[in-house]
């Protein structure tokens, strides 16, 4: 019988059990901190090599986007100049075909006369002493007094060129309805015969008389425009002293003497039949505004800001922000040489010396500069694109001039994503240092109570086999051990002399069981360290493959400045998936002057469902961009080629899809997908059923006979939403849906306002209706109204 008080006994320090538990328990303590202090590094490492990586690729990809900005920026100021260009163009196109053909000049002036002899009947105005055409024709004409005879009538090379003139009011009216949107057309006679006829009609003489006293005494050329008469008069000389090689001069900035606002003017010189002089100009205005609207837009991250300089410095376009950043002095002074008032707001009067030294002279790639704010240094990107090369007037003759476009942006701002991500970065590593401490602290716990256990458990057999030997020791002497130790084995040893083989017997079972026990615990470990390393590999493939789809899908969504596109309707749109892959679909495409707007819900959502959008957003676009305009064919070819896509990828998955197709005057609806709801500008809510307008995409392999389409009425004011399903049938707390009705409702509410208000409100709404209920649907509203 064994002596179980000996299993109780507490190890001492020089006892077999202590000198395992610290040997054994020691070795596992070692490799833990080391593997542990080395899994440590590693992250440390990785996480500043990350930091670096993102960081160097974030600040590369900052660069480019200031670039395309910049790019896209300038383009459009070109755009709006080429425009111009091109409407005055047209416009000194007709007028000088009249002059290169006298006799039908002749016929053409003496039809309008017949047919409009508003355009050319003239009232001496005894006050100011020149002659004027009376308001109701499409043009004013003005004639100054040294161009009327002894009886205040034009003299009659005065009255041909009335009569000629007056062709502009064919042609300007079309010209200022259409294309850039300009403030005024007009034809100035040579500098022999200055008649000005303007479209449209204005009090011309009368704002003249007010503004610019003793014009009408002076030769008109010489006192509003010095040396650009005589500029032109060389071009015709010689074509190669022209500046840049093309007619049309532009004018500095200077405020229009008719509406008191800061314009430029484009001309373009006529010439005689034989283009030996000047016959005149053609010339239109448009407002700085609209040079400035498109300058003043641009918003690069939270205050970069744009400007438009002249090559000498002075600034024609910046916002009030912009201004006060680069530290322009502004004002208003008027030119001894010319009776026009023009803009002074030079880069070189600027108080930041960086911004004075600023070389305009050339295209800058990027730079970095310092400016003052508050006292302080604050670094700024700044990039300035050349625009194309054109002949200015501003006093005397006329020269080259190319003006410049820039985009200064705080580093600190476009360097935020930067710094986010460097945080992100950091975080991570932080609480991957703390999952790995906790982890190691864990180990150790378990190989504490692992190794103490397993003493327990090898060194109690033999404390109790002593104890039991000293008591039968007297009866059996048969025997015999070594005495090597003064342990629990030394004192078994004493206690079993006369007992060694039985001793023997259980000395080599317990090793055996020893060796067992630490074979298993050796085979255990390493089995859960490699189903660690699998665990962890499967889940870094798997989140990587989310992040990479859920990336996609939102790629392919239409960006902002696509919805804003439609001058006749206000587009805006909300998705948010119910997982990191969604199975809604939206899209807004265009071709031409055609719209097709698409809404869609893929059943279940995650990565299939997110695959599956993919393939309708890309079919989608490939059979718009091919021309197909038929609404019935273009539902059932889409069908076709999703329908093979799924039999060949097996997903057990299918959508309801319905598009609306608009030309600028129909609305067409075609496809099966919720209701459809029209709220009128009268108030009235129409709610458009098209169960009948088709059936789920990818069902059938032919779904032609079921397509159906639908006319939807929708003018100006109406508002049309589209939506899916986890709008409708949303829970809150209490397990009550949403509801197409409650839809309805918030809708005329806010039926006045901007599509992207009718959004952004249905949407907060929508979120407080399900408070902390889980979403489990895939949420997407989309709204169209018409301006």
């Amino acid at each position: 019988m064994m002596d179980r008080s000996s299993s109780k006994r507490p190890a001492r320090l020089g006892s077999f059990r202590a000198k395992f538990i610290l040997v054994v328990g020691g070795a596992v303590l070692f490799d833990l901190l080391v593997s542990g202090g080395l899994a440590l590094w590693n992250v440390q490492r990785l996480s500043r090599d990350a930091t670096l990586e993102v960081g160097q690729g974030l600040e590369a990809a900052s660069q480019e986007y200031i670039r395309t900005y910049a790019d896209s920026t300038a383009a459009q100021v070109s755009l709006l100049l080429r425009q111009v260009h091109s409407d005055v163009g047209t416009l000194a196109g007709v007028l000088q075909a009249q002059i290169d053909d006298p006799e039908r000049n002749s016929d053409v002036g003496a039809a309008i006369a017949r047919t409009s002899p508003g355009s050319v009947s003239l009232v001496y105005d005894e006050k100011g002493k020149w002659s004027q055409n009376l308001p109701g024709s499409a043009s004013v004409v003005s004639v100054w007094g040294y161009l009327l005879g002894p009886d205040h009538r034009p003299k009659p090379d005065i009255q041909r060129d009335l009569e000629t003139s007056a062709v502009l009011d064919i042609v300007a009216p079309s010209l200022l309805q259409h294309g850039a949107s300009k403030l005024q057309m007009y034809y100035i006679g040579p500098k022999e015969r200055p008649i000005f006829r303007t479209a449209p009609y204005t009090d011309q003489a009368q704002t003249f008389d007010r503004l610019y006293s003793g014009h009408n005494e002076a030769d008109f050329w010489d006192f509003f425009f010095p040396g650009l008469y005589e500029s032109w008069q060389s071009w015709a000389k010689d074509a190669k002293t022209r500046p840049v090689a093309d007619d049309i001069t532009q004018t500095a900035p200077y405020t229009d003497a008719i509406t008191g606002k800061l314009i430029v003017s484009f001309f373009h010189p006529l010439w005689t039949a034989d283009r030996q002089d000047v016959a005149g100009t053609a010339g239109a205005d448009i407002t700085l505004d609209q040079l400035a609207q498109i300058v003043e837009n641009v918003k690069v991250a939270q205050s970069g800001f744009g400007f438009l300089a002249m090559s000498d410095g002075n600034v024609v376009a910046i916002n009030s922000t912009g201004e006060k950043t680069l530290g322009l002095r502004s004002a208003s002074d008027a030119s001894g040489a010319s009776a026009l008032t023009g803009l002074e707001r030079s880069l070189k009067g600027s108080s930041q010396p960086a911004i004075a030294k600023l070389a305009l002279d050339r295209e800058l790639g990027i730079q970095h500069l310092l400016l003052q704010q508050e006292g302080n240094e604050v670094p700024y990107i700044v990039i300035v694109k050349k625009l194309p090369a054109t002949n200015l007037w501003s006093s005397g003759p006329v020269r080259q001039e190319a003006m410049s476009l820039g985009v200064v942006v705080p580093e600190r701002e476009i360097q935020a994503s930067l710094y986010a991500a460097q945080a992100k970065i950091s975080e991570a590593t932080n609480r991957i240092v703390i999952y790995q401490i906790l982890a190691i602290l864990m180990s150790l716990l378990v190989v504490a109570i692992a190794v103490i256990a397993a003493s327990k458990r090898i060194t109690s057999g033999i404390s109790a086999l002593a104890d039991a030997a000293k008591r039968i020791q007297a009866k059996d002497y048969s025997v015999r051990v070594a005495i090597t130790t003064k342990d629990e084995v030394g004192e078994a040893g004493e206690a079993f002399n006369r007992m060694a083989e039985q001793i023997s017997y259980h000395t080599e079972n317990l090793e055996q069981l020893v060796e067992e026990r630490t074979a298993q615990i050796e085979d255990a470990k390493e089995e859960i360290s490699t189903l660690n390393a699998q665990l962890q590999r499967e889940n870094r493939r798997l989140g990587t493959e989310l992040a990479v789809a859920e990336r996609i899908q939102l790629m392919v969504l239409p960006l902002h400045q696509e919805l804003e596109e439609f001058q006749a309707l206000e587009i805006a749109a909300y998705m948010r998936p119910a997982e990191e892959v969604g199975g809604d679909y939206y899209d807004v495409l265009k071709s031409g002057n055609r719209l097709k707007i698409g809404i869609g819900d893929v059943t279940g959502h995650g990565l299939e469902s997110g695959v599956l959008m993919l393939m309708v957003q890309s079919v989608a676009r490939a059979l718009q961009e091919a021309g197909n305009t038929d609404a019935v064919k273009f539902l059932t070819d889409l069908n076709s080629a999703l329908f093979k896509n799924i039999v060949r990828t097996k997903i057990d998955k299918h959508l309801t899809l319905a598009f609306l197709d608009y030309d600028g005057k129909e609305m067409i609806l075609s496809g099966q997908h919720e209701e459809v709801v029209v709220v009128r500008a009268n108030g009235e809510v129409e709610r458009i059923d098209t169960m009948d307008l088709g059936i789920p995409i990818g069902l059938e392999a032919d779904i032609s006979a079921f397509i159906k389409t639908r006319e939807i009425t929708f003018e100006t004011g109406d508002l049309i939403l589209l939506h899916t399903d986890g709008v409708t049938e949303a829970e809150n707390d209490a397990g009550e849906l949403f509801g197409i009705e409650r839809l309805c409702r918030e809708a005329l509410r806010l039926k006045d306002q901007s599509a992207e208000k009718v959004v952004a409100g249905i949407v907060t709404t929508l979120m407080l209706f399900i408070g902390s209920q889980k979403i489990y649907d895939d949420i997407t509203l989309l709204a169209v109204r018409h301006r």
